[in-house]
């Protein structure tokens, strides 16, 4: 068995398979940072609320307010 596999090989060679196509997918979501409760901190990780802090702490500023 193993040597008919070899031998068809060596008088076929070896085919290898392309990539499939995917469909793409446009709002597709790829990082956790930028899933919303992950923004918000809603996960309960202490970083994450952190830094949604921050992020409303520097949204909050006079100079980053739309006039």
């Amino acid at each position: 068995m193993a040597g008919e596999d070899i031998e068809h090989i060596i008088v076929h060679g070896v085919v290898f398979k392309g990539k499939k196509d995917k469909p793409q997918q446009t709002n597709k979501i790829k990082t956790k940072a930028k899933k919303k409760t992950y923004i918000t901190g809603a996960h309960k990780s202490a970083s994450a609320k952190m830094k949604a802090e921050i992020r409303k702490r520097r949204a909050n500023r006079p100079s980053q307010k739309k006039q």
